[in-house]
């Protein structure tokens, strides 16, 4: 087989949000990349993924130009509803913060990342298949795949490990230099996609006694809702009557009508956990999104965190080829990981306190007890909005180099 070598500055592997959002800003500070991706165009461009982008993404997004479709298109919202003991309260963390959450989903950002990234003309490799990463404890790690039939070399400065928590880039790093913190829940999401009306005009937690409904809107007759259900839940077992039967029950109000239900276009399992991995870089490699953590679907951080890594190293590789400063380089890790804690920190809260965690009396209670804290006090809802909305990223997006 025929072996082509491609030198470059930074070779990125992942073409999610974080590794195409990183290529874009890099590009824009004249640093060349190349982007591997081990799935095709279509199953990338088709991926579903969580729908709710902060402000604090928007606002960076439409910096570097990427985000004129979502404003065009995006839902604008003010927080979210939280129903309990059949009654619906609205949490609105726009008239604290003046800051709006906007439903988008992750098809669509990375439809858009995809065609920037085609506009630079720069190398977007779809199909990579047996991808290796070497010499990350040098300074000329090297990235190898195949691609139509040719065995291609990246020879880069860096290497950027944008390709999940499954990818290899995580699977070449020494386990004994690394932390890796988790928590993993009792529990699992059975999502749907239907044709349906949405039940309110944002997205809704109903926290019952035995269990958790979450109702979210895609379209104005487009849904994504979502059971807890046991971990070890067999997806076959659960009909479309079963599914609008229990999220009916669990959603029911006595100050809105009866859910709607409709055509289920789509179903899947999503089990719940927690992964922090300390540091988030080896070397040359740097771990992004879910390559160096995980959260739970619940309040919707992954996208979000996984854009935040992207601008903290874009940052630094700025400053390092501008101005030879490495200091960006290796505090990348201890600048990044504060803002994953405090999205760990609020995940965990939605998390323990909507769902059902134990099966008698005092679980029940002690959620309740939190959710009347949300929504009877203004403290409460300032604090919530605050993350939930966007944190500020640990750098802000400012091209440290100038484009050839």
């Amino acid at each position: 087989m025929t072996t082509t070598d491609i030198r470059c500055q930074v070779a990125i592997v992942g073409a999610g949000p974080a590794g195409l959002t990183l290529a874009h800003m890099l590009h824009l500070q004249g640093i060349d990349t190349v982007v591997v991706e081990r799935q095709s165009e279509a199953h990338v461009r088709a991926r579903v993924r969580a729908g709710v982008v902060e402000q604090t993404t928007v606002d960076l997004l439409t910096e570097i130009g990427l985000a004129d479709r979502l404003h065009r298109e995006a839902l604008v919202h003010n927080g979210f509803y939280v129903r309990f003991d059949r009654r619906t309260h609205h949490l609105d963390f726009h008239r604290h913060l003046d800051r709006h959450a906007y439903v988008y989903g992750q098809t669509e950002l990375v439809a858009d990342l995809i065609d920037a990234r085609r506009s630079t003309g720069r190398p977007l490799y779809f199909e990579a298949t047996d991808v290796a990463v070497h010499e990350i404890d040098t300074d000329h790690p090297r990235v190898e795949f195949t691609e139509a039939g040719v065995r291609r070399r990246v020879r880069a400065d860096f290497v950027a490990g944008c390709d999940g928590f499954h990818g290899v880039c995580r699977q070449v790093v020494d386990p004994s230099r690394f932390r890796v913190m988790d928590r993993t829940y009792p529990f699992a999401w059975l999502g749907i996609l239907a044709h349906t009306t949405p039940v309110t005009d944002e997205g809704m937690y109903c926290a019952h006694p035995d269990g958790l409904s979450v109702h979210s809107m895609r379209g104005a007759h487009l849904t994504r809702q979502y059971l807890q259900v046991p971990a070890d839940t067999d997806l076959a077992a659960w009909t479309d009557d079963r599914i609008w039967a229990e999220l009916r029950r669990r959603s029911a109000a006595d100050d809105h009508p009866e859910l709607e239900t409709g055509e289920i276009i789509e179903r899947s399992l999503a089990p719940l956990r927690s992964v922090v991995t300390d540091p988030m870089q080896q070397g040359s490699l740097f771990l992004l999104g879910d390559a160096a953590h995980i959260v739970p679907p619940t309040g919707a951080k992954g996208l979000n965190l996984a854009i935040s890594d992207a601008c903290v190293l874009s940052h630094a590789l700025g400053t390092f080829y501008a101005h030879a400063d490495r200091t960006g380089l290796e505090t990348y890790s201890s600048t990044a990981l504060p803002r994953v804690w405090q999205a760990q920190a609020f995940s965990w809260n939605l998390t323990t306190t909507l769902h059902r965690l134990g099966d008698d009396d005092f679980d029940w209670e002690i959620r309740r007890a939190r959710l009347q804290r949300w929504t009877t006090s203004a403290d409460e809802e300032r604090a919530l909005g605050k993350v939930y909305l966007g944190l500020p990223f640990p750098t802000p997006w400012q091209p440290a180099a100038v484009p050839a």
